[in-house]
Order: C-alpha cells, then sequence, then structure tokens
C-alpha cells in the first residue's frame, strides 16, 4: 500500500474519522467563540481608550488597558494558554473547549481594540457630535452609531483576525484538547508515518481559510452595495 492509502484508510476508520470531526468541531467552537469574546471586549476596551473625560478614574483605566494590550500582545499565545491553564484557571472547573475560547478571546481582545479605535478614529467626528446633539449620552451615542461605522470600516481586518485565530488553535492540544491538530497527528503517529497526514492537516486548514476570506469578502461586498443605496 502506498502512504496515501495507509492514510485514508486510518482517516476513514470510525474512531479516526469520529476524532475528526470532533477536533473540526473544537476548531471552529474555539475559534468563533474566541473571535466574539474578542470582539465584544474589544469594542469596550476601545471605547474606554476614546473616552474625553480626563478624570482619575478614566485615566487609571486607559493605564490598565494599555497594559493589559501591551501584554497580550507581546507574549505568545501558547505561553498564555498554558499559563491560564496550569496556573490561573488550575483551581477552576471548566470544560477545556470553554478554557481555551476564553483564552483565545482574551488574547484577541487585545489585537480588536487596537483594529476598533483605528476604526473608531476614522468615523468622522461630527457623528458622534451629532449623537449628543441630540440628546444621546456619550455610550449610546458610541454603541448605536460610531461602534458599528468602525466595525464596517475594519471588516477586512476583523476577517483577517478571526482567521489568525483559527490557525492559532493548533496549539489547543498542549491542554489535551482534541482539535484538528490532535486528530491528525494521532492519525500519523498510529501509522508512523507523518507527511501524509501533516499534509492533509494542512489543506483542511487552507480549505477553512479560503471558505472564510469568500464568506469575509461577501460580506464586505454586500455593506459596500448598502452604503450606495
Amino acid at each position: 500500500m502506498s502512504d496515501f492509502e495507509i492514510f485514508w484508510t486510518r482517516f476513514t476508520s470510525p474512531g479516526h474519522f469520529k476524532n475528526f470531526l470532533t477536533g473540526l468541531q473544537n476548531t471552529a467552537i474555539i475559534a468563533v467563540f474566541g473571535f466574539t469574546i474578542g470582539l465584544i471586549l474589544g469594542c469596550i476596551l476601545s471605547t474606554i481608550l476614546i473616552i474625553p473625560k480626563k478624570n482619575l478614574i478614566v485615566t487609571v483605566l486607559k493605564r490598565i488597558i494599555d497594559v493589559y494590550v501591551a501584554v497580550f500582545r507581546g507574549t505568545p499565545m501558547v505561553v498564555q494558554l498554558l499559563l491560564f491553564h496550569f496556573a490561573i484557571f488550575r483551581a477552576v472547573i471548566i470544560p477545556p473547549v470553554i478554557e481555551a475560547s476564553l483564552i483565545f478571546g482574551l488574547n484577541s481582545s487585545a489585537y480588536m481594540t487596537e483594529i476598533i479605535r483605528g476604526g473608531i478614529n476614522s468615523v468622522d467626528k461630527g457623528q458622534l457630535e451629532a449623537g449628543r446633539s441630540v440628546g444621546l449620552s456619550f455610550t449610546t451615542t458610541m454603541v448605536r452609531v460610531v461602534i458599528p461605522q468602525a466595525i464596517k470600516n475594519v471588516i477586512p481586518s476583523l476577517g483577517n483576525e478571526l482567521i489568525s485565530l483559527l490557525k492559532e488553535t493548533s496549539i489547543v492540544s498542549f491542554i489535551a484538547i482534541l482539535d484538528l491538530t490532535k486528530a491528525f497527528r494521532n492519525i500519523a503517529e498510529s501509522t508512523y508515518e507523518y507527511f501524509v497526514p501533516y499534509i492533509g492537516l494542512a489543506v483542511v486548514y487552507l480549505v477553512a481559510v479560503i471558505i472564510l476570506t469568500i464568506i469575509i469578502k461577501l460580506i464586505e461586498r454586500r455593506l459596500r452595495k448598502s452604503e450606495k443605496k
């Protein structure tokens, strides 16, 4: 049998194929939930960073956020994953997939904060002033007027962040989560043949990224059409 035939025989066996489906599901959950958590936190943190008021509380919050962003952007994702799993979350009973989603969400929020802040700065300041002039609070104006426009402006960057999260999920096997990488590694270790399984893994990630890229472009196109109406 050729290397491919050996791989295909193992891949299509009930046990390994079930692992593949479970790994695919866990990878998707971690990427999507991590992205969602990062987006929500990013919106909140970026809003705080642009608050015009300069009282002590706001100043302290801004300094804390600056440190938070610097730490999560300046340290490797795998180090954060191991630190949270073996130290910070050690005494907490939490499903591994949810735990990984939270960690990825915290990491992503650091990048989202800067992305969304850039998007907010790209929105005409008159939008904020117009909202305040009709009696809306700063928070309401940001949530209903400014942030939706900011997110629309940074859709490509947000799409890139989602793609990066999807690829970074390949490290979650470090904390004993069955993901795509772990599923294909199990096949490789069962056959002692690594080339074809890892090529297969690369193809699966590539297909997933291509699908996400197409979806992101469709969203961009739809938003551009809505702006022209």
